[in-house]
């Protein structure tokens, strides 16, 4: 007799179409009572020896409690729904990355049960990225948003467990510098709006577009002589100053007296460091990679100019635990 609770196998029968034939299934059918229910799972097997050890397997989840009747049914998409709301919760500066990672994520695998995302089909994914001739560092950004959303997925009880997800090796740093002569060649291609842009971030190391082109006015103390990012903006959520040197100093007061002069003429009064015309400037792309191939520096990035900063700062004399601050 079977012990009661042991679980059964079976085979389901089923009437064929055609002939009205009453036929039965080659697939095992797993079946056990959870919390006063049935449960039925495929065994996706037609051997009832390994039909039978993956009861023995899914009994034993249950008894340990790591079983979840709806784990089975959680997709990709689900889970990938999960790590977006989390960055948009937090309110995190880096949503648009996570989403484009979510993007590539989601050509692969959407559709695919969360619980058969093996390791062997991560390891699918990187080939078909490395196909697509992504770099390794992009590759391992894509791995990294997938492991937070498995996490996530376990944490909400999603999913029971998670796959290896081992990260490739980056051999693409990037190491560019800018010497005074190569900045000043691309600062002189680049349209009069975008000059002083660059030009203070060759000065500071400060990210262009989350910390550069946010600046207002009110940010900018010239009477104590510092250039301010508030706790919250920065990267690590850590405020920030950069001290208005002779050099970055006289850049500020040009592009001052060139906004006072537009509001005079507009009679409008524009509250931002860095404009076109008065309003902020989004995109600068286009009008950057234009610059540097007429200067001969094609390739360069404006990263570039963290690197650079930081150096200038040591060849300075100022140690680089402080030169590294001024831009973290």
């Amino acid at each position: 007799m079977r012990e009661r609770g042991s679980g059964s196998l079976f085979r389901e029968r089923y009437r064929d179409r055609k002939t009205g034939q009453l036929k039965v299934c080659r697939t095992w059918m797993m079946k056990l009572w959870v919390g006063g229910k049935p449960l039925k799972r495929s065994a996706r097997t037609t051997s009832r020896t390994v039909a039978s050890q993956q009861l023995e397997q899914w009994k034993a989840q249950i008894r340990q409690g790591t079983y979840l009747p709806d784990a089975d049914q959680t997709r990709f998409d689900d889970l990938a729904t999960l790590l977006l709301d989390e960055y948009r919760a937090n309110g995190r500066k880096s949503l648009g990355r996570a989403a484009a990672a979510v993007n590539h994520l989601k050509e692969f695998f959407t559709g695919w049960r969360a619980q058969a995302l093996s390791s062997d089909r991560v390891l699918g994914y990187v080939r078909h990225r490395q196909q697509q001739r992504a770099a390794n560092a992009t590759i391992n950004r894509e791995l990294a948003a997938l492991k937070r959303i498995f996490r996530l997925g376990e944490r909400a009880g999603r999913i029971v467990r998670r796959p290896f997800i081992d990260l490739l090796q980056e051999h693409n740093a990037r190491t560019g510098f800018f010497e005074r002569a190569e900045c000043d060649a691309v600062l002189a291609q680049l349209p009069d709006d975008l000059q002083p842009v660059f030009t203070v971030a060759y000065l500071t190391g400060w990210r262009v577009k989350s910390e550069l082109l946010t600046r207002q006015w009110a940010h900018v103390d010239f009477q104590s002589g510092w250039l301010r990012l508030e706790p919250g903006e920065t990267k690590n959520a850590e405020g920030r100053q950069f001290p208005l040197t002779p050099a970055l100093r006289a850049v500020l007061e040009r592009q001052r007296a060139r906004t006072l002069a537009m509001e005079k003429a507009t009679r409008t009064i524009i509250p931002w460091l860095f404009h076109r015309s008065g309003r902020p400037i989004k995109s600068f792309r286009r009008a950057w990679l234009t610059a540097c191939t007429a200067a001969g520096l094609s390739g360069r990035i404006p990263h570039d100019f963290r690197r650079t900063a930081v150096r200038n700062l040591e060849r300075a004399g100022v140690p680089r635990s402080t030169a590294g601050a001024t831009r973290s």
